[in-house]
Parts: C-alpha cells; structure tokens; sequence
C-alpha cells in the first residue's frame, strides 16, 4: 500500500509540474494567436474584434497572471482547450480526438507488436546464444534500426506504390469512401495503414531485440536459472518463468515511456504519407503558430507518459515483489 501511495503521489505532483510549466511556455513565446488570425486577412480590424478574437483564443491580457492559470486550469479538467487557428473555426478537442483513433491505431498497433516481436527474438536468440537466429536477427534489425523513419517511408513508397503499386500513395482512406463501420472502408483504412505500419515496426523493433538479449544473458548466468536446470525442470518453463520474466523487467519503463509517446504518433511516417494522425496536426499547429492546438497536444502527451509509466510501474510490483520493499 505504501509503495501505491508513493507511485500516486509522484504521478500527482509530477503532473501539477507539467501542467504549470505548459501553462507558461506559450505565454512566453513571442507572438499572439488573435494577431496571428488576422494576419490572414486583408485590412485593418477593430481594437474590439481584436479582443474578442483573444479572449476566443485564451488570451487575456487584461486578467492577472493568477486568475489566467486557475483559468486554465478548471478549463483543462473540464475540456474547454479553445479554438484551433489551423482548423479554425474548430474546437481543439474536437480535432484532437478526430486525429487521436488513427494516431494510436498505426503507431500504438505498432509499438505494442514492435516490443512482442523484440523481446521474443531476443529472448530465443539469447537462449540459443551462437546459434543460426542468433547470428542472423539480432545484427539484421539492429542495422535497419539504424535508418530513419522517413528514408525508410519514403523508400518503401518509391518501391511499393510508384514501382510496383501495391500499395497506396498515403492519407488514411480513399477519397471515395465515406468513413463508417462497414467492411469496405476498415478494409481500406488498414490498406492505407500497411506500408507505414511496417516502416515504425521495422525501424523500432531492433532496439527491443538487443535489449532483451542482453538482458536474458545475464539472467542466464544467474544462481536460480541454474538451480532450475539443475532441478530438471523444462526448457521453456525456465526460458519463460524464470528468465525470460526477469529478464524483461528492465525493458518495462522503456515500454511504458513507448506507449506514453505513442499520443505524439510518428510525425515523420505521418508526414510523410500524409496520415491524419496526431503527429500530422502537431507539425501543422507548429507551422501555424497555434498555440492552443499545441499545449493541448504537449499535454496530452505529457499525461499518457506519465499513466503509462504508473501502469507499468504497477505491472513491476505484480511481476517483481522486490519492487515493493525498494519503493
């Protein structure tokens, strides 16, 4: 109970820092949304409608310091981010959960499958340390790691859809399909999602293999693993319930931070293949200056971090007890 109360209170006061420092950065860059609005149009406008645009957008300069973060605070938990000057006139939280299903379908799809994958080849390659899968995965995916995500995107659609057309140029969908829960259009929203799947999945899961490999080779060397096998019990039961389960532990905050940026989706592969995800908007709002569109997407992704972190430092103490007494 303890070491619940003391994880609780971390997430807690981590997260009141998180949202005190993204309450100040867009106060303390140089411009002004409303200005930055108007700039779009010809003309002069009145002091008046320059206000309004301001107050419309969260900033209010005629307000303290103090009662603008209280402000922004009861309007975080309650979900009134202000408008979008990208998509203008949208809410924020409206194009932020329009882009968030398609950010953690590709990229949390991927991150989750990238760590299975990556810690199965690293475990058997450890276990068969100078056999065949030994020599040939663990290099192999190490160097492909090694290439960035958007030559890898941009190869694959030079080969894949200018070459050989087998798959589509980008975007989530067809043009011509009207979004639904039908099988025709999940079948073209997984179409689209083939060829950036497999450049985050290519590109991420060598990082878990060596990881995992080295880790199983030092749990392998330990006094248990030994008592096991001397004991006579299965080589998969000792591979799986006592080293590989071990073995593991160390990549679980990783895992966890994974998970946590997987809400800031690939920008690059988003880019790229002009995915509606979250990394898609992110860049645009920087580009555009949108400052409303970009501290709720820092602080989407500063919160999925620090709950994923918590869940897995929870996962730890199931897996762990040891974990429990260290807290």
């Amino acid at each position: 109970m303890r070491y619940v109360l003391r994880r609780l209170g971390f997430f807690v006061a981590t997260l009141w820092a998180c949202l005190t420092i993204n309450f100040a950065l867009p106060r303390l860059m140089p411009g002004n949304p409303a200005v930055a609005m108007m700039s779009r149009f010809k003309g002069r406008i009145s002091g008046q409608a320059l206000k309004a645009l301001e107050i419309a957008f969260g900033v209010n300069n005629s307000e303290s310091v103090i009662r603008q973060y209280f402000s922004y605070l009861a309007n975080t938990f309650t979900g009134h981010w202000g408008l979008s000057l990208t998509f203008f006139p949208d809410q924020v939280s409206h194009v932020v959960f329009s882009a968030l299903p398609w950010t953690v379908g590709l990229v949390g799809v991927t991150t989750v499958l990238a760590f299975i994958a990556g810690t199965l080849v690293g475990m058997l390659s450890a276990w068969r340390r100078g056999g065949l899968l030994d020599s040939v995965f663990p290099p192999l995916f190490v160097i492909v790691s090694a290439f960035p995500y958007f030559f890898l995107a941009l190869m694959g659609l030079l080969l894949f859809n200018v070459t050989l057309h087998w798959v589509p140029l980008g975007f989530g969908y067809s043009n011509t399909d009207t979004p639904g829960l039908d099988w025709h259009y999940i079948g073209d929203v997984l179409y689209h999602a083939i060829l950036p799947a497999t450049v985050i999945l290519v590109t991420s899961v060598g990082g878990w293999v060596l990881t995992m490999r080295n880790n199983m080779i030092s749990t392998l060397s330990e006094d248990y693993v030994r008592m096991a096998r001397a004991k006579g019990l299965s080589p998969a039961r000792i591979m799986f319930a006592y080293a590989g389960r071990n073995a593991v532990l160390p990549n679980l905050t990783g895992f966890a931070m994974s998970l946590g940026f997987v809400v800031s989706g690939a920008i690059l592969v988003e880019y790229v293949f002009s995915y509606p995800g979250v990394g898609y908007i992110l860049l645009s709002a920087v580009e555009n200056e949108d400052y409303a569109l970009m501290q709720t997407l820092f602080l989407f992704i500063t919160v999925a971090v620090l709950i994923a972190i918590l869940a897995m430092d929870f996962v730890t103490m199931a897996l762990d007890p040891r974990a429990r007494t260290q807290g």
